[in-house]
């Protein structure tokens, strides 16, 4: 991967840069020679003066000047700009990708409801938060695949379908059964009601703009579990099985088969190290589990499991994400799925769309709980501010329409001084690759949407203040819109969410 323009700068100067605050600042700044003057044992002033000597004999650098005690605020010629688009432009839709090193083969495991009903707007987070790490680690070079694990022998799916055959029957479902509309739909129906359900969970996801390339059922795997005891070490202790996973640090050891008193099945964490198993006998380099937080008990298990296994924990990776909310009218919309009065994906979407569903379940980091306003997720004005970056892409597209001639990708010359707007346009425009390889090293899709609000506002900036065609520049600012909508465009793509031409 190429060196990015405020890279190759740094690069070329010798020290860190950073953005000012304020554009009055200069375009970029350092405090290196704070940083420098503990070790060089000299005034930090006397080495900004030599910093800024240093940074003004460069050809990218305008004038530098010293501020503060030891700060270095440097002002760049034009020459910098060009070479920043030339870059957002030749690389088009990889801009700020080709990150990994080493390239990794990935599995994603996401939503993996329990096939007990449509998926719901809390699923949906698991979802799209999900799915944005999987489009994350596309972007940066990683070879990623989609899965999800259906619990299909489960006492949950049992009580599942014990309640569609009580249905089929004309009695009420049973103590702690599901109630809803679906139960009744499925009932009208013979068989199974597991995969009819599937195919409907599949079929909302689908809708999500989110493609599983693999499923794998509960049933199959437990078939697996005696093969797999073989090679672990477990012993019996009142007719149960269990493993010395306090070998592993753990506190105590875990149960993988109940005693016969007790059913003699299966618990959750004997079909963990099947399923995990399975998984890495696949030859994933890291395989990522996207679990609620409820979830958060066994985080630490996972990594245990890859060791009992014989593997590295670190190719194990546990994200927990928090509760959604949804707020209508002012109040909190209270649900339960036992009751049938959930929120179910498909609903949410009619009503605010898939675009405004992805953008608001991602729009905060994981460990924090989201209040959905519903209200002004479906609002079709720029106080959305789903809306209010697609519309700045779709002006975009317009002036593009209108343009004689499709910007070039290789810029020869810039104007001989850039405006204020145009300048604050660019170095926000860079600031991408970076955005994105914290994203992706973060597991944080939410640092996207919020900067793509930063990008739309300085390009709505941009537009009021000056003319892009039919001015003396038009070249140069076709070329500054085009790289605008390049990352915009990447930006809603890698959370999901379309990025339309026309509104």
């Amino acid at each position: 991967m190429p060196a990015r323009a405020v890279e190759r700068l740094e690069a070329e100067l010798g020290f860190p840069l950073e953005r000012p605050a304020s554009a009055d600042h200069g375009d970029f700044a350092t405090n290196a020679a704070l940083q420098l003057a503990p070790q060089r044992k000299r005034p930090p002033r006397e080495i900004a003066e030599e910093l800024a000597e240093q940074a003004t004999a460069l050809e990218l650098v305008e004038r530098a000047e010293v501020a503060g005690p030891g700060f270095v605020n440097l002002w760049l010629a034009p020459a910098w700009y060009l070479d920043a688009l030339s870059e957002i432009l030749e690389a088009g839709e990889g801009y700020g990708g080709g990150l990994a090193d080493p390239v990794e083969r990935v599995q994603v495991e996401m939503v993996s409801a329990n096939p007990t009903g449509p998926i719901t707007v809390a699923s949906a987070r698991n979802a799209a938060y999900g799915d944005s790490v999987a489009r994350l680690l596309e972007h940066a070079g990683h070879d990623v695949e989609r899965e999800y694990y259906v619990n299909d022998a489960g006492a949950q799916t049992e009580l599942f379908r014990a309640s569609v055959e009580a249905r089929r029957r004309g009695e009420e479902p049973p103590e702690g059964g599901y109630l809803g509309d679906y139960v009744a739909e499925l009932a009208g129906a013979e068989g199974d009601p597991v995969p009819p359900m599937l195919e409907r969970i599949e079929a909302t996801l689908e809708r999500f703009r989110i493609h599983f390339d693999s499923w794998r059922r509960q049933s199959q795997l437990e078939g697996r579990l005696p093969q797999v005891l073989e090679c672990l070490d477990t012993y019996e202790s009142d007719g149960a099985i269990w493993i010395r996973s306090t070998k592993f640090g753990e506190e105590k050891d875990r149960v993988l088969v109940r005693s016969a008193e007790r059913g003699g099945l299966p618990t959750y964490a004997a079909v963990d190290i099947v399923y995990l198993a399975d998984k890495l006998e696949r030859g994933f380099d890291r395989v990522i589990y996207v679990l609620g937080s409820d979830h958060h008990g066994v985080r630490g298990w996972y990594p245990i499991i890859a060791q009992i296994l014989g593997h590295d924990p670190a190719q194990v990776e546990v994200l927990i994400y928090q509760l959604v909310h949804l707020v209508e009218g002012g109040k909190l919309r209270k649900v339960s799925k036992r009751r049938g009065d959930v929120v179910f994906l498909d609903d949410f979407i009619d009503q605010v769309g898939v675009d405004g569903a992805r953008w608001y379940l991602i729009s905060r980091g994981p460990d924090q709980a989201i209040d959905i306003d519903v209200d002004l997720a479906a609002d079709k004005t720029q106080k959305n501010p789903v809306y209010y970056v697609q519309y700045a892409h779709a002006r975009i597209a317009g002036i593009l329409r209108n343009a004689p001639t499709a910007p070039s990708n290789s810029l020869l010359q810039s104007p001989k001084a850039l405006a204020r707007a145009e300048k604050e346009l660019i170095k926000r425009l860079v600031e991408f690759p970076a955005i994105l390889e914290e994203a992706v090293e973060r597991r944080g899709p939410h640092a996207l949407p919020n900067y793509a609000i930063r990008v739309a506002d300085d390009f709505h900036r941009f537009y009021h203040e000056h003319r892009v065609l039919e001015s003396e520049a038009q070249e140069f600012r076709l070329a500054l819109v085009r790289a605008t909508q390049i990352v915009i465009a990447l930006s809603l793509d890698l959370v999901g969410v379309e990025a339309p031409e026309r509104m």
